[in-house]
């Protein structure tokens, strides 16, 4: 008996060993103190437990109210968030957690709202002058609650006025105004002017608790004595950081508008601060400036001005040629140049083949009124003055058709049989003339023989005498230039022609052959080859 007594004894405690391994269900609120938050901070709310496998979470206010947040559940704990933190987050929060169908445990937290975000704003009515009537005025903005804000306005260290809000009952942030007027004596001016507030919530615990601002009361005037300073000088270099600071006396400071005066008597709007820069001055930036100074308070307005005039060497602004770079023989041509530069610059247009000028022009213009050929080639505009010169070149191209043709024979016009003859034709023109040479048929008819410039007729025969015709053509036109070619066959040959020309002299109307060899030239660089006895070149 006893022995099963000391059995069922450690049977006992086996299982009440047990049970004690085992967690207890428990639950906690993290933070689990007090909370105190501002308005538009973000809050957090945990809720933890312990000893449950599977918990379900509801989270309410104490009265019933809308959370004001959002809730997320996890396995074992649940969250609410409020973000931000509004003014209706001002509750008791309770978390209640069920585990299976009969153990639930609850527990609360409370949050207590404030704002209080910024100091406060003071705006004192500008007098005219001393000694006349102003009024100050300090906002406290998003304050809550508000029926705990307590205001004062104090000059110096003696207190004008204060005021405080316990009749509100808010609800939300509000914007609250303290408004004082007096009339302040000429030592007050300088004085400063503050305004205190203060949120003293009773066991509350954040910082701060009171705001200050102040502001020095002052008078109105101006603006005065307005003048414009110029760095590096109203003489600056071009190139130079140009900078134009206008300074005035005025309270409260006076608005500043740049302007400058154009050529055409205009007025160009430039910048609204004190300081107008300039990088990198040009020529275009020299001119009249003028600072306008206006106290809106005053109704006050004062100008300044400053003549500016950038320096350096000359610019040569345009070089041009009209109406075109390229222009027929015969049309009217201006060729313009012209330059900026201070002080102002000589100009000087020439064609630079002419080693001459054909200036100086105050806008450098030269008039060429039906052009020929021999006005083409490169213009140059110089400009100059004390600081350097600027120069810059273009270029007449006159196109003309050809012109002065010419024929060279070598050795001459009349060789003897078996030498080589060599005819040479030149001719100018733009674009450069095309040469080609032609031969008198028997029938009268030229026969095109040959293209170049250079004609070589090699071991020569009395067949090859004649009438030969160099044409020279572009585009444009072309020009012709004849020679006739006599071939020597000894004395007797020079014996027959004169004979036949004494018979033809006193036989007119019996015709005798006289004729002779001859050839053609136009262009320079040629060389050819014609029926294996017409050749170009020398070879």
């Amino acid at each position: 008996m006893l022995k099963e007594m000391g059995r069922t004894s450690q049977a006992v405690l086996v299982i009440l060993y047990g049970f004690m391994t085992v967690k207890a269900f428990e639950m906690e609120i993290i933070p689990a103190n007090r909370i105190v938050k501002q308005v538009g901070e973000t809050l957090r709310l945990t809720c933890n437990t312990t000893g449950c496998a599977s918990p379900s979470f509801s989270w309410r206010t104490q009265m019933d109210n809308p959370l004001g947040g959002t809730v997320n559940n996890y396995r074992m704990y649940s969250t609410l968030t409020m973000n931000p933190v509004s003014t209706v987050n001002s509750h008791d929060y309770l978390c209640t957690v069920f585990c299976g169908e009969k153990e639930k445990k609850e527990k609360s937290v409370k949050v207590e709202i404030y704002s209080f975000p910024r100091d406060p704003v003071i705006e004192i009515s500008p007098s005219s002058a001393a000694a006349e009537p102003v009024t100050v005025t300090c906002k406290i903005l998003d304050v809550y609650p508000s029926h705990y804000l307590e205001v004062l306005l104090k000059k110096g260290d003696h207190v004008l006025h204060e005021k405080n809000f316990y009749e509100d009952e808010s609800t939300n942030t509000e914007n609250k105004t303290v408004t004082y007027s007096f009339n302040p004596t000429a030592e007050d001016i300088g004085k400063e002017i503050t305004c205190v507030a203060k949120l003293p919530i009773p066991n509350m615990d954040f910082e701060p608790k009171e705001r200050v601002t102040s502001e020095k009361l002052t008078a109105n005037f101006g603006p005065q004595n307005t003048v414009i300073t110029a760095s590096p000088g109203n003489w600056p270099m071009e190139g130079d950081t140009l900078n134009l600071t206008c300074v005035t006396e005025s309270n409260p400071p006076a608005q500043i508008v740049w302007t400058k005066h154009l050529a055409d008597e205009s007025i160009q709007l430039l910048t609204k601060n004190n300081v107008l820069s300039i990088p990198d001055a040009r020529f275009s930036d020299s001119g009249l400036y003028t600072c306008e100074v206006t106290n809106v308070v005053t109704n006050k307005t004062e100008k300044a001005t400053v003549d500016i005039v950038i320096r350096g060497a000359p610019d040569i602004t345009k070089l041009s040629i009209e109406p075109s770079t390229t222009v027929r023989e015969g049309e009217n041509v201006s060729i313009l140049c012209s330059a900026e530069g201070n002080p102002s610059p000589r100009i000087i247009l020439r064609r630079k083949s002419d080693g001459a000028d054909t200036g100086p022009y105050s806008e450098g213009r030269i008039l060429l009124p039906s052009v020929t050929f021999l006005n083409g080639g490169d213009y140059e505009c110089v400009a100059e003055n004390e600081f350097g010169k600027s120069r810059s070149e273009i270029t007449l191209n006159v196109e003309y058709g050809p012109k002065n043709t010419m024929i060279s024979v070598i050795p001459a016009t009349a060789v003897k049989e078996g030498e080589t003859v060599i005819m040479k034709c030149t001719s100018s023109g733009n674009p450069a003339p095309v040469i080609s040479w032609k031969k008198k048929k028997t029938t009268g008819e030229p026969e095109k023989i040959y293209t170049d410039a250079i004609l070589t007729i090699k071991n020569i025969k009395s067949q090859d005498l004649g009438l030969y015709k160099c044409e020279a053509y572009n585009r444009f036109g072309k020009e012709e230039k004849d020679v006739k070619l006599l071939v020597q066959e000894g004395k007797l040959f020079l014996l027959a022609l004169f004979l036949i020309k004494q018979m033809q002299n006193l036989c007119p109307s019996k015709k005798a052959s006289t004729a002779a060899p001859t050839r053609q030239v136009l262009s320079e660089g040629v060389r050819a080859t014609w029926r294996s006895r017409y050749t170009g070149g020398n070879n």
